[in-house]
């Protein structure tokens, strides 16, 4: 029986889809500081406090929150994300690659892996076009008021959401059905047709996962700042490296556009054999 294989875009989210950490654009200028100090306040925490870097700088967001007397409900983090910039192309990136998914014979899903936190993510432009967003969240009282870190995703817990997806399990209360025993040809999204995309060092252990079973991984870069990603490419954590430029036609796009066309024969190839090799016992 035909089927169209499901390929899954998983993409980090800062310096990535947007131009720089998502706190930078709004946040930490109202609460008063530089980005260079509020990074240093979190990161000094972490190291003195034996903390983990990405939950130390959620407790410094509530606190600088609160001390400036901002707003910590779901709603204002959310209000956050409306002052997203993006690299050129992002927003028209997702219909146009599920069209070029639809006219391989592939349904396409894009997904969020992400240490920044979902809720400004939810309050983006473009949250609706992902099947799924991974990422750090509060926990919020009865008044609505942010009191606890629900999630929080640092660099390499990231690579416990490749597994969800793999499974379809996306759940992440779900650890069952996640831990549960399922042949890798009954898994929703097989690891080869899995693309993940990033920025840097912080998504090598997704990078390097993904490849290593099948999958494709590009390192995104900004203009003129290729040397991290070269050095990913050097030492073999990535398939390929491209600009951070989603615009139609450019080196990105006609990557992306090849993996898939890629994915598609293979699945089409195993589905071929899978069928012969069944009737022979028919």
């Amino acid at each position: 029986m035909n089927r169209k294989p499901i390929i899954a875009l998983m993409y980090d989210f800062d310096n990535t889809l947007c131009t720089k950490n998502m706190q930078e654009y709004t946040f930490i200028p109202e609460v008063g500081m530089t980005t260079e100090e509020f990074w240093k306040e979190s990161n000094s925490q972490s190291r003195e406090k034996n903390m983990d870097g990405i939950l130390s700088y959620m407790y410094v967001m509530l606190e600088r929150a609160k001390a400036s007397k901002k707003s910590i409900r779901k709603e204002a983090f959310m209000e956050l994300g409306k002052d997203l910039e993006y690299y050129p192309g992002v927003t028209t990136w997702f219909s146009r690659i599920n069209e070029i998914g639809r006219s391989l014979g592939a349904q396409i899903e894009h997904y969020i892996i992400s240490s920044g936190l979902r809720e400004i993510i939810e309050g983006s432009k473009i949250f609706h076009e992902f099947k799924e967003v991974f990422g750090c969240e509060f926990l919020y009282d009865e008044n609505g008021i942010a009191c606890w870190p629900k999630n929080a995703v640092n660099y390499t817990t990231k690579t416990q959401f490749i597994f969800r997806i793999n499974k379809g399990v996306l759940d992440i209360s779900n650890d069952y059905d996640l831990n549960r025993f399922t042949p890798e040809r009954e898994r929703r999204v097989l690891y080869h047709n899995m693309i993940y995309i990033g920025d840097g060092l912080t998504d090598v252990p997704c990078m390097k996962l993904v490849k290593l079973n099948g999958g494709q991984s590009i390192a995104v870069y900004k203009k003129d700042d290729r040397k991290t990603c070269e050095d990913l490419l050097s030492v073999n954590r990535v398939n390929f490296i491209e600009p951070a430029d989603y615009r139609k036609g450019k080196p990105l796009e006609k990557t992306v556009t090849e993996i898939i066309r890629k994915m598609v024969a293979q699945d089409v190839l195993l589905q071929k054999s899978k069928e012969q090799f069944e009737s022979l016992y028919i």
